[in-house]
């Protein structure tokens, strides 16, 4: 069974079709962390304000999500979810990330390289140096576009998967064991949004 997160930030309705669309059946969307705790996968969509995330908190979601990934089962977080999995977030310093993952993230710098560096990010951007290793990106191959729109953005850590360059390079894809994210929205991703959700859902 596949938990969706509800923390009313999230681009549910979208992501929970395509999920369907993809051959999921089993699904529920959630606030109750045992239901949470007790998923073989849980996925983590998220639109908006990082400050959302503190909801997770107060509701019991994040210990939820560390008892069911301590299991072993598969989590995918999406924009502000794959953000959430780090320990934090400038654009709202008193909230906590889940600290899966080291290091903060911030916004996109006003200047890059000496020019004016627009945010947010909107729009079509390649994933680049894709690791051959990640199950997430499985049959995905440098290049390949995907839809961004974020003003804020994570760290290129050891546990990246994929990179996009805005401003510096970025994680587009991170990815160890059994905790992904992803900073696009693979709903809005065309083919290779789909691919990612397959391979999620296949996991």
């Amino acid at each position: 069974m596949i938990a969706i997160i509800d923390y009313k930030a999230g681009n549910l309705a979208s992501v929970v079709k395509t999920l369907h669309y993809l051959g999921a059946r089993e699904m529920v969307v959630t606030q109750d962390p045992a239901v949470v705790a007790g998923a073989a996968k849980v996925v983590l969509p998220g639109v908006g304000h990082f400050r959302a995330t503190s909801l997770l908190c107060e509701l019991g979601l994040a210990d939820a999500v560390r008892e069911s990934v301590a299991k072993g089962s598969w989590f995918l977080g999406i924009c502000v979810g794959l953000q959430w999995l780090f320990e934090g977030s400038t654009e709202a310093p008193g909230v906590q990330g889940l600290g899966h993952f080291e290091g903060m993230c911030e916004r996109f710098p006003a200047l890059f390289e000496g020019a004016e560096l627009k945010s947010p990010h909107v729009g079509w951007n390649s994933l680049e140096r894709v690791s051959a290793d990640s199950r997430l990106m499985r049959g995905i191959e440098n290049g390949g576009f995907v839809y961004y729109t974020h003003s804020w953005r994570a760290p290129v850590i050891h546990a990246t998967a994929a990179v996009t360059e805005y401003g510096g390079a970025f994680t587009g894809v991170v990815e160890k064991h059994n905790v992904m994210g992803v900073q696009f929205h693979p709903e809005k991703s065309s083919a290779v949004g789909l691919q990612v959700l397959k391979n999620f859902v296949e996991l």
